[in-house]
């Protein structure tokens, strides 16, 4: 199955921006993961609906889905050990089981037998992490449904940009301290689709969040994320094929570095595999586009 959508223009996706960043980390509460604090979000009633964000971003980025999603679903959003308003400790043995561990016991603690998932980039990798062990039957809840957004689901076709393969490289704590908002900022922008470009507020809000209590100087520890990719292939990939539940891929086909690519490989590997592909939309499509993102999640929602 296969659908493709072109982006909306720039205008209808400003009309579903809502609040500031201070209006979001207000809105939040914390709790302590092995001793550190972790932002969250939660709102709306329905279904429990958790997602899950990307690197090196942070909750913040599901913020215009937000007054979407929680007219419908009871909707649980957190950043990561090492994102936005969480902590960054250093050092500290940061990956992608660890975050899978901290999703596990927030969803475990709040007493949630079952949750749809809708993941993004980074989170997608944690969220394979967390279907393995749903496959294992090790996972104190059962997912019902899960939703990606341009993640490397396979890292064989996965194409980093050079920042990311330099924060990678023995090189990565200098690159890491030495980013600053003009890289940043360059970079960024390579990975969003040409038909709704971020604007000077959205950038500041982005950097603040990288930066937030000093950020930048883990990114070479967060980005091994690659590596862990390459090592868990086989058992990642191998949740997706042996997934009983739902899925759906919505694909910004723009994306440079998980767009078109990784669509046509998901189509390759995953049974019957469900895929919304659309055009002029980069590698953060609940950010450009978030109507037809939250159309896709509507509609994939309405056939269960």
């Amino acid at each position: 199955m296969e659908q493709v959508i072109t982006g909306h223009t720039t205008a209808s996706r400003a009309t579903q921006q809502v609040g500031t960043l201070e209006w979001w980390q207000q809105g939040g509460k914390w709790f302590s993961y092995e001793g550190h604090a972790i932002f969250s979000r939660m709102a709306g009633q329905g279904e429990p609906l958790v997602l899950l964000h990307g690197f090196p971003t942070a909750s913040w980025d599901w913020n215009r889905l937000w007054p979407m999603l929680t007219q419908q679903y009871n909707v649980l959003v957190l950043d990561m050990l090492g994102f936005g308003f969480s902590d960054k400790p250093v050092p500290y043995d940061y990956s992608i089981e660890d975050q899978a561990d901290l999703i596990e016991g927030w969803i475990s603690g709040l007493g949630l037998k079952t949750v749809h998932l809708f993941a993004h980039d980074y989170g997608c990798s944690v969220t394979q992490e967390l279907l393995a062990r749903d496959q294992e039957g090790t996972l104190p809840f059962h997912i019902a449904s899960i939703c990606f957004l341009n993640g490397a689901l396979f890292p064989e076709v996965h194409n980093p940009l050079l920042i990311q393969k330099l924060l990678c490289s023995p090189l990565g704590g200098l690159i890491s301290r030495g980013l600053n908002r003009r890289i940043f900022e360059r970079n960024f922008r390579r990975l969003l689709g040409p038909a709704n470009p971020p604007d000077r507020q959205d950038m500041d809000d982005f950097w603040q969040l990288l930066t937030y209590n000093n950020g930048r100087g883990i990114l070479h520890h967060l980005i091994h994320f690659m590596e862990e990719r390459r090592c868990h292939r086989n058992r990642w990939v191998g949740a997706l094929q042996h997934a009983t539940q739902p899925m759906r891929l919505v694909s910004g086909m723009a994306d440079p570095v998980s767009g078109a690519a990784m669509a046509r490989r998901y189509r390759e590997l995953v049974p019957n595999a469900d895929v919304v592909s659309l055009r002029n939309v980069g590698h953060y499509p609940h950010f450009e586009s978030p109507w037809d993102v939250f159309s896709a999640y509507r509609e994939f929602r309405s056939q269960q």
